[in-house]
């Protein structure tokens, strides 16, 4: 992906200095990989698990950002300011109104959003109450070396699929599912999370089509990157690799096979209304 030397957004709002630190020591290796891909699968703040064994976060401020991590910090920049002009001219088109951009919080460690405290064990996440979409640049670590899902543009789609949950926000989508949600069986609201989230990678395949044609940035093989990056985290591989038995009912996020098509979907057609994972019964 080409991104250096190109604009960058002024929608960043940086924590990474005020997070907690990581405390040396504590839980490692294969034990560490399980709890982190229990917290992104299940969607929840796994850090008091992470303290009970062994460290977790420190309540000291990180002293110094890395040379490593400010790169990402403006690789994130670039990656969201494309998205800002990709959606605004999307909604002009498609929609006839116009884009509210999102912010995007870089932290470390830990943060606090209007949808309550979060940790980097959480993984991305977009918090609708405060329109912002949250981030700890060390999942991209974590996505290539752990996950499996290297590349730029691997890193480009996780951003693309958050900002895609406030385009959902945006046209009302995800405050009338998430009403259902609150009203239905665990199952059944499991079920409609699949749903937001395949529709979530379908436009982030638009995001890719459009960033394509508009800027040109895209190189040979960055949509590999993203495909394989979206079939690493279905939740059927997510499953076994935390060394657990497939089990469909819990999905929450679509499978690897789904993740990809509706991916691949939204980049061939570019179209929104080809992204609709709610009249559909072939997920």
């Amino acid at each position: 992906m080409r991104w250096r030397g190109r604009r960058g957004s002024g929608n960043i709002v940086d924590r990474r200095r005020s997070g907690g630190r990581r405390a040396a020591g504590g839980i490692g290796g294969l034990g560490l990989i399980v709890v982190l891909v229990l917290g992104w699968f299940f969607g929840i703040d796994v850090t008091p698990l992470l303290q009970a064994v062994g460290g977790g976060q420190s309540s000291a401020p990180r002293q110094e950002i890395s040379a490593q991590d400010d790169q990402m910090a403006q690789f994130v920049s670039v990656t969201l300011a494309d998205t800002e002009e990709v959606w605004t001219d999307i909604f002009e088109r498609q929609l006839g109104r116009p884009y509210d951009e999102p912010e995007l919080v870089l932290f470390s460690g830990t943060v606090r959003s209007a949808c309550g405290g979060a940790s980097a064990a959480t993984g991305p996440f977009y918090c609708p109450a405060d329109e912002r979409a949250y981030l700890d640049t060390d999942f991209f670590y974590t996505l290539d070396r752990r996950l499996g899902a290297s590349g730029d543009f691997a890193a480009a789609y996780v951003i693309a699929h958050e900002v895609a949950h406030h385009v959902q926000n945006e046209l009302g989508i995800l405050g009338e599912v998430n009403a259902l949600r609150q009203r239905a069986s665990p199952r059944e609201s499991n079920a409609l999370s699949v749903r937001i989230e395949l529709q979530a990678d379908c436009f982030s395949g638009i995001f890719a089509r459009a960033a394509e044609s508009r800027f040109g940035s895209l190189e040979p093989g960055d949509l590999d990157e993203a495909v394989n990056a979206a079939r690493q985290i279905g939740d059927d591989m997510l499953q076994r690799q935390s060394g657990q038995v497939v089990q469909p009912h819990t999905f929450t996020h679509g499978t690897s096979e789904q993740r990809q098509r509706w991916f691949v979907r939204g980049y061939e057609t570019g179209d929104l209304t080809q992204c609709d994972t709610f009249i559909t019964n072939q997920l």
